[in-house]
């Protein structure tokens, strides 16, 4: 790669010991971003992931944190800026799903999608916020879905998190776009990950055959354009969700 377009930033990446995340994090490092990054439970893979960033020649390291818990995010964010000396890009890309139809829904399901996804956002974007004034620049880029867009039945949890995650950048967008820090919303549609590769192929298939460009995307397929977003070729782009779904939503 002869153009690098995160040369020399650091980005703070939650929940990426695997799928898109993990994605993010390899394809930052590639355009030589130094990557810290979140796992919850994903020990092995998430150290794995570290030490293939740190071969390309980047500073890498991989925290155990909860974004979902306040007092965790702001002990996190200390900490990268501690070890790696400053910050410039936060992805916000950690969530779950807790798939059910409304009547099955336990107030657990709703209340831990909520919490992961949404509360999450909070909690990073509000302890970053004052290095990023201190600075006066800085780019957050919330990992929304389609789903947050369109609605799905059998996600009511899961679209009300990533539709508060489009209500929720739009505002820091008009909040702190006078300190020269920007926030923009990926919506992603149907990627394809270890997640989906144990779907039934057939289900899988015809999902594809309802997306115009006719196949899943992928990880990198994300990761591009969150590159787009944390780098200066975005440096007017703020407060907008960008659709990553073959035109699936269109």
């Amino acid at each position: 790669m002869t153009m690098k377009l995160l040369e020399n930033k650091v980005a703070i990446i939650t929940g990426a010991s695997r799928g898109i995340g993990a994605g993010i994090a390899s394809v930052f490092a590639q355009h030589g971003a130094h990557v810290a990054f979140t796992y919850s439970s994903s020990e092995a893979p998430a150290l794995a992931l570290a030490e293939e960033l740190t071969s390309l020649g980047v500073k890498a390291k991989a925290y155990k944190s909860n974004a979902g818990s306040f007092d965790e995010a702001q002990v996190l964010v200390d900490q990268v800026v501690t070890d790696f000396g400053q910050v410039d890009i936060l992805v916000n890309n950690a969530g779950i799903t807790k798939d059910n139809l409304l009547m099955r829904m336990s107030e657990q399901d709703f209340d831990q999608v909520v919490e992961t996804n949404l509360k999450s956002v909070f909690n990073m974007t509000k302890a970053i916020q004052k290095y990023f004034l201190k600075q006066r620049s800085g780019s957050i880029i919330n990992m929304s879905s389609v789903v947050g867009v369109k609605g799905n039945a059998g996600q009511a949890n899961y679209a009300a998190s990533k539709a508060g995650m489009i209500g929720f950048t739009k505002s820091i967008a008009l909040e702190l776009g006078s300190r020269n820090i920007r926030c923009n919303a990926i919506a992603p549609g149907f990627i394809e990950t270890e997640m989906t590769a144990k779907l039934d192929e057939k289900v899988v298939q015809s999902w594809r055959e309802g997306i115009p460009l006719k196949r899943g995307g992928s990880p990198e397929d994300v990761a591009n354009a969150c590159v787009f977003m944390a780098s200066d070729l975005s440096s007017y782009v703020t407060g907008q969700v960008l659709h990553v779904d073959g035109g699936m939503l269109t």
